[in-house]
């Protein structure tokens, strides 16, 4: 018995394809080279070796010849940003006794073993920004994180509190019920309707700027343009909500918001509106039907209308499905007219300066992180794929045939 025991003891240790030896797969230092290396920033780089050590690029090498020991692919981008990532706890990441938390961080709620972020390692997404669910007005403050690595949040952040999180429309009073009679729950308060969230919006921005030392610290930074303001708003009347609460907070001398519309749906029906104020933009997921959020449309070429507009902004994929991808989503900007630069910057550069951190990540430079994706064609196409990836120089996804 005890020499059957040892056998499949045996049999289940021994790892159904080679695996890299311990040194080297804990290594933080390699040579990758491909035919076509895109750099947001530097354009097409033919033939690019890039050299990482210790976790950073450290040269990158035009018409260059592969060595040996070289991983390879036909393309690289650098590694994807999404600045929508929904990967929480739920309702452990909101205070639900009360609609206004600016102090809440998610961070103190991110679930860091999450199956979600091997889908985005595998998926190109290196770098993402986590926000509280947007279940109260004010919500709190999100955090940029890498997508994989130790499983302490505190070694995986890139920025902490990056962005003051909230949210019009109708999802922030979805619970709530009428104040009226003897109530039952907590949730017998108010706002219960789209007017009743903007009146929280302005009362929280008036008594902050009235008496800072009476409210959260974080609505001050926010007013005095330290901390970006992140808002979701899907529907057109709710971007409006979101751009003229900042024109009035600028112009009752309050104060002026650096403002970021995330599920922007229906941003293409009055861009002008974002122009003026300098807004930028995080567009949700391509849905086929059109129809997002709060019932909101947002049509195939709407990244393109934004760009032609001049409107900064990012794609997003929520950290959802395979269908839902973030390169796929630059494929689908793409399909609607965006080119293929543009829709590189969308989903690397763009968010990665809109959150403040493109001195570490977002483009091919030296000195930056080694978060770089190895493609096998053509990045966003249908017929590509991601079969590698180094985050912070680490092999995420080794692209190897026989790791593969």
């Amino acid at each position: 018995m005890s020499l059957l025991l040892s056998l499949v003891a045996s049999a289940a240790l021994t790892p159904s394809a080679p695996l890299p030896a311990q040194d080297e797969s804990e290594s933080t230092s390699w040579t990758v080279f491909a035919e076509k290396v895109y750099d947001p920033e530097d354009g097409l780089i033919e033939n690019g070796l890039i050299k990482v050590q210790d976790g950073r690029i450290v040269s990158i090498t035009p018409g260059a010849r592969p060595p040996g020991d070289a991983l390879r692919a036909f393309a690289i981008t650098p590694g994807l940003i999404d600045a929508s990532v929904r990967v929480t706890r739920g309702g452990s990441a909101v205070e639900q006794s009360s609609e206004v938390t600016p102090s809440v961080r998610v961070a103190d709620a991110l679930d860091t073993f999450s199956t979600s972020w091997e889908r985005q390692v595998k998926s190109g997404v290196t770098t993402a920004l986590v926000s509280p669910p947007d279940q109260n007005v004010i919500g709190g403050l999100g955090i940029v994180v890498k997508t994989g690595g130790p499983d302490s949040v505190a070694e995986r952040t890139v920025k902490a509190d990056a962005v003051m999180r909230g949210s019009m429309g109708t999802q922030p009073s979805q619970r709530n019920r009428p104040a009226s009679g003897a109530p039952s729950s907590f949730y017998n308060r108010r706002p219960t309707t789209r007017m009743g969230v903007e009146w929280e919006w302005r009362k929280a921005m008036y008594d902050a700027a009235a008496d800072p030392s009476a409210s959260a610290p974080e609505l001050t930074a926010v007013l005095g343009g330290d901390l970006p303001l992140m808002v979701q708003a899907w529907a057109t009347q709710d971007i409006r909500t979101a751009v003229f609460l900042k024109e009035e907070c600028e112009r009752e001398g309050l104060g002026s918001p650096r403002l970021i519309i995330d599920a922007a749906a229906e941003a293409w029906r009055e861009p002008e509106l974002l122009v003026r104020t300098g807004t930028a933009v995080v567009l949700p997921p391509f849905d086929a039907d059109g129809r997002t959020g709060d019932n909101a449309f947002m049509a195939w070429n709407t990244a393109r209308l934004l760009h032609d507009a001049g409107i900064t902004f990012a794609l997003s994929a929520h950290g959802g499905s395979h269908e839902r991808q973030l390169g796929l989503q630059a494929g689908y900007a793409m399909r609607g007219g965006l080119s293929f630069e543009a829709s590189l910057q969308a989903v690397t550069l763009n968010p990665a300066r809109m959150l403040g951190i493109d001195d570490r990540v977002g483009s091919l430079d030296v000195g930056k992180d080694a978060d770089i994706v190895l493609w096998s064609g053509e990045p966003f196409q249908p017929t590509s794929r991601v079969v590698g990836v180094l985050l912070s120089g680490a092999l995420a996804v080794d692209p190897r045939p026989s790791n593969n």
